[in-house]
């Protein structure tokens, strides 16, 4: 099956590209962004050997539902969704900050706490918990991007004020926003059977000053989810939830021995595996969404993407 893994396109007033670990975002005239979901998957900070059909396709569509789901509640930078696959917005100073908001202790959370760790980015974890319980409240755990390479870093609130990352004013809104977009999150989840363990959100500043929420929100390469259904009794029996996410890709990576590691060599990914790992994205689109998951024609997706895009451009530059 065609997947798209990578992107070169030269759009009308192109002025650059940046090509992230899963997103490639096309600056046009200096005012507009398009971003490309493409079929890449990351886990541990790496970029796997193969794309996943459809994964981009399934990324956007959440994202940019989920974007007009919570404009009541913060601006955000979209525009337009000319293809399956692009999100067009509004250009954004991004702050170097990822705001990662947790309701359950689970995913890195909990391998700190297994380790003996009681407090993550300057918050308290209380003592007697099991993994995959509920926090008191949700708790607000940042990271931001290291001055050197590639792995984003824990960071607390105190420490991003210090190194003046963020202005205090700023950060304050910005925690406001998250816990905010996180409660929304939670109802829409709750309504689909789900529950919301955790997720992050990315912000930015338009030309005017003004925050936004950009990136992704609420998919499954950014946020975790169980089935409500048995959470109790699974967590009484100390077994496993049964879960949303791209987890189970990290899973399958830490079973075959690879966690990001130096040295460690990314196993193989069967034709197999791949179509295994696109059919978990469409159940994950499907449950979160409420709907079928509609495919978009592959037989040519750059052809596909690009007259779509420069359609969409004509009618604004």
């Amino acid at each position: 099956m065609q997947t798209l893994t990578q992107t070169r396109f030269n759009f009308p007033r192109q002025k650059s590209v940046y090509h992230g670990k899963v997103r490639d975002v096309y600056n046009i005239d200096g005012r507009i962004l398009v971003m490309i979901s493409s079929d890449r998957i990351s886990a541990f900070d790496v970029v796997l050997p193969k794309g996943i059909p459809y994964k981009g396709q399934i990324l956007n569509q959440i994202a940019t539902r989920f974007m007009n789901e919570t404009s009541d509640l913060i601006p955000n930078w979209l525009i337009s969704t000319p293809d399956p696959n692009v999100a067009v917005g509004h250009l954004c100073k991004p702050f170097k900050v990822e705001m990662v908001i947790r309701g359950y202790l689970s995913g890195h959370a909990a391998r700190e706490y297994v380790a003996g760790k009681r407090a993550l980015c300057g918050v308290a974890m209380p003592e007697g918990m099991s993994v995959n319980d509920a926090f008191p409240r949700p708790i607000i755990t940042p990271t931001t991007k290291a001055d050197q390479g590639k792995h984003d870093q824990d960071i607390s609130r105190e420490e991003i004020l210090s190194r003046q990352i963020v202005s205090e004013s700023d950060y304050l809104q910005l925690e406001d926003y998250t816990r905010k977009l996180f409660a929304r999150g939670t109802e829409i989840a709750k309504k689909r059977g789900l529950i919301l363990v955790d997720t992050k959100y990315e912000f930015g500043k338009t030309t005017d000053g003004k925050i936004v929420l950009i990136d992704e929100i609420h998919t499954p390469d950014s946020s975790r989810y169980f089935y409500a259904e048995g959470y109790q009794e699974r967590q009484k029996n100390k077994q496993e939830q049964k879960q949303l996410s791209k987890e189970f890709v990290r899973q399958w990576l830490i079973s075959n021995e690879f966690s990001g590691k130096e040295g460690q060599k990314v196993p193989e990914m069967t034709d197999d595996y791949v179509q295994s790992v696109s059919e978990r994205y469409i159940e994950l689109y499907e449950q979160i969404m409420g709907e079928k998951f509609q495919k978009a024609p592959i037989d040519n997706i750059q052809k596909r993407i690009e007259e779509n895009v420069i359609a969409f451009l004509s009618n604004q530059i």
